[in-house]
């Protein structure tokens, strides 16, 4: 009988994903263990591998489309079978042979009961993912009362999970006017309507979600980075251009220096419990064509300035070539977000659910300094602390951000 090759769930979250590529043809044998196709998530491009051995034998979902998790994608030709083993075959996934951007009034998949449990199921205008059909089935929930939050307005497991949470299925006041237009757009001139992608739909939805949800509050502090300066000159000086440790490389190891002297901050909250996070996980923004991601580096207290440095280049890279994989920026317990490279001189950034901080870091600017008894001018790096109070309490932030500037302004101390 021919195995159906399921799209799983590459990553945490995820609901759907874009088949960018196929790397096996129909016809063609694979292997188990085998990258079968490119599939592109919110977050990244990644392969798809072959659980069985076998021959492609019919692909379902074509490059380009789109398909749900769980759906079936492409058929596969077991040991000893040929193409008229397809004769008559339809799919016996969770999704349509022709992919998930058709949805039809009446599924023939869906029981009496679930039809029952859905009375409005035929009003509904907006395109529904079947996990979240059968979600809406199980939960009660009226589908036709929803503002769907996937790509191009489509409803998703986690709308009408949070219509179920508050009782009632009408979307978030706020909801609709974010995902349409506006309506008047007189007197604006002409313009280019960029549609949006999957990574920016799910930006806007997550920093919606933390700036609404989540009390943020903020603390400032000004670094001397004088002797900062001085130190990586020194260490970069017989060091090839590629190998160089840039001032972020500080950054980060003087975050998770700061990170072990106060754990209190590097915690994740829950609504049962404040998870205390025993290592040291730290998400740093990159900028790519479709939006922010944050790779995370692992164990950063116990890496080198060198190995951090080297690391970060290298996640980088990845990134912006859109091939991150899950492990790379799944996690993390605390974000960094620099700008500095850009001139700005400071701002506040919007803390990464569930994470509890995030540290916004701005260009250094010469600045009248006190030393002793004399006023110079030096290199002053102004840095502002996202915190969550919900975990975090304001003399907890103030002791890890005092922790940061003593070693930043003390860069040896982040050597040893």
């Amino acid at each position: 009988m021919p195995k159906e090759i399921i799209l799983p769930s590459l990553s945490a979250g995820m609901e759907d994903a874009v088949i960018a590529t196929w790397l096996k043809a129909e016809g063609e044998a694979v292997t188990a263990g085998e990258a079968l196709a490119e599939v592109e998530t919110d977050k990244a491009t990644m392969e798809f591998e072959a659980e069985a051995d076998g021959v492609i034998g019919k692909i379902l979902v074509p490059a380009g489309a789109r398909a749900d998790v769980n759906a079936v994608i492409a058929v596969l030709l077991q040991d000893g079978e040929d193409a008229s083993a397809l004769d008559g075959y339809a799919p016996g996934g969770t999704a349509p042979a022709a992919g998930v951007e058709v949805q039809t009034d009446a599924p023939k998949t869906e029981t009496p009961k679930a039809e029952a449990a859905q009375p409005a199921k035929a009003a509904v205008s907006a395109p529904v993912s079947p996990l979240a059909r059968r979600i809406a089935a199980r939960k009660g929930v009226d589908l036709s009362g929803l503002t769907g939050s996937g790509p191009r307005g489509r409803i998703v497991r986690i709308d009408v999970e949070r219509a179920a949470d508050v009782g009632t299925t009408a979307a978030p006041a706020a909801a609709p006017e974010l995902a349409t237009a506006p309506t008047n757009l007189a007197g604006i001139g002409d313009y280019e309507a960029i549609p949006h992608t999957r990574m920016r739909r799910t930006i806007a939805r997550r920093l919606l979600e933390s700036k609404t949800t989540v009390p943020h509050f903020y603390l400032e502090a000004d670094c001397d980075i004088e002797a900062l300066l001085a130190l990586r000159a020194q260490i970069n000086e017989d060091r090839e251009k590629a190998g160089r440790i840039s001032v972020n490389d500080f950054i980060v190891k003087a975050v998770a220096k700061a990170l072990t002297k106060v754990p209190e901050a590097n915690v994740i909250w829950t609504d049962e419990a404040v998870l205390q996070l025993k290592s040291i996980d730290i998400s740093v923004a990159v900028a790519t064509e479709g939006g922010l991601i944050t790779p995370v580096l692992r164990g950063a207290d116990q890496k080198s300035l060198g190995a951090l440095s080297a690391e970060m280049k290298a996640l980088a890279a990845k990134a912006r070539d859109g091939r991150l994989k899950p492990e790379d920026y799944q996690g993390g317990g605390f974000s960094l977000s620099n700008l500095g490279m850009y001139g700005v001189k400071s701002f506040s950034a919007i803390i990464n659910p569930p994470q509890s901080c995030i540290l916004a870091v701005g260009a250094a600017e010469r600045r009248p300094v006190g030393r002793g008894d004399q006023i110079v001018l030096a290199p002053v790096m102004r840095v502002t602390l996202s915190v969550d109070h919900r975990s975090v309490d304001g003399t907890v932030g103030a002791e890890w951000l005092a922790a940061f500037k003593a070693g930043i302004e003390a860069p040896m101390s982040l050597l040893v």
